[in-house]
């Protein structure tokens, strides 16, 4: 009781990225609790899972394996993790604020009388004073996100209901491996005893899944432009530019409608959050909706002729000028020192 639970998607018979990311934080916000970090995987001949699970401290996996679960379908999914959530009464429930944890997280809010907190972008514990009856709260979980359209984060709290429901977004919690020889114990469920046929009314009979051309995400060195670009073809530059480095380009959402990068390249609040090595913002005015996806970059470089542009606060380097006269000037520098 009172431990966090992470639901951990598959893909391919591999934990999700998304989800080793929330392992991880659950980790840390388990560690601030004292209390244990709890996983839940529900898939198809997914036997020795849990190996690729306990590396991220985990301390208990929770393991339902039968053909009929994987790929995803909202009943049984939904159906096991209600009665899971139900028996064990976890404080905090994480999950991905994928296709899959923003279909599944608010069923579970909504059967458990809970509250739920959508697309995250951070997680802590703290307390709470309540200030009309001055009720005092311990170790809640600070849910953090955009909202407003962006223009304020919020930190939202759910004090009275539990467990603490929130989907977190995928690239904004940093993955790292707890303990490559930690290990912790293994639940088997009796899916059998917890499921019925009407569970299984809906069946997938075939899939397509077409593979993202452009892996932004993973990237380590990102040339961005925005719509101070100026146009589809000056994107060219950036292009030229990231080919020299090794890298790879992407967009704000204000450059994506201007039809000048591919939305699959966006970066932001409603795109791809990045933390590469290395961000060079080209024309970019960097509005809290863009820098909630790319303020954790190691190092950030801002090219731009405003010189109050809010990507300027953030930036560990700031340029000044016409990027159209910068950027070849950068292409050509690296290429002349650069062997």
């Amino acid at each position: 009781m009172n431990n966090v639970f992470v639901y951990c998607e598959i893909e391919e018979g591999q934990i999700a990225e998304v989800s080793l990311e929330l392992l991880s934080k659950g980790r840390s916000l388990a560690n601030l609790k004292k209390c244990k970090l709890e996983a839940v995987v529900i898939g198809s001949d997914i036997k020795s899972i849990e190996k690729q699970i306990f590396p991220y401290g985990a301390d208990i996996v929770h393991v339902a394996d039968e053909k009929r679960l994987y790929p995803y379908t909202t009943n049984p999914h939904t159906a096991i993790v209600k009665r899971l959530f139900e028996q064990e009464k976890p404080s905090i429930g994480l999950f991905g604020a994928t296709s899959i944890g923003r279909d599944l997280a608010p069923r579970i809010a909504s059967v458990l009388k809970c509250g739920l907190t959508a697309d995250c972008t951070a997680l802590e514990i703290g307390n709470h004073t309540e200030n009309k009856t001055k009720k005092e709260y311990k170790d809640l979980l600070y849910q953090i996100r955009p909202a407003f359209g962006g223009n304020i984060i919020a930190t939202i709290i759910n004090p009275d209901t539990r467990p603490q429901l929130a989907t977190v977004r995928e690239g904004v919690m940093k993955k790292e491996i707890n303990s490559a020889d930690h290990y912790g114990d293994v639940n088997q469920i009796d899916v059998a005893d917890w499921l019925s046929d009407d569970d299984f009314v809906v069946r997938i009979i075939e899939r397509h899944i077409e593979s993202s051309k452009v892996n932004i995400k993973n990237a380590g060195i990102i040339v961005a432009g925005g719509y101070g670009v100026g146009s589809r073809e000056n994107f060219n530059l950036l292009y030229e530019l990231a080919a020299v480095l090794g890298g790879e380009v992407a967009g704000s959402r204000a450059a994506v409608d201007g039809g000048f990068v591919e939305h699959e390249r966006q970066v932001g609040q409603t795109g791809v959050t990045v933390r590469p090595k290395l961000y060079i913002a080209c024309g970019i005015s960097g509005q809290i909706q863009h820098r909630a996806g790319m303020d954790q970059s190691a190092i950030i470089i801002s090219i731009n002729n405003d010189t109050e542009a809010p990507i300027n606060q953030i930036a560990d380097y700031t340029i000044n000028g016409d990027l159209t006269e910068i950027i070849p000037k950068m292409i050509k520098f690296y290429q002349k020192n650069t062997k």
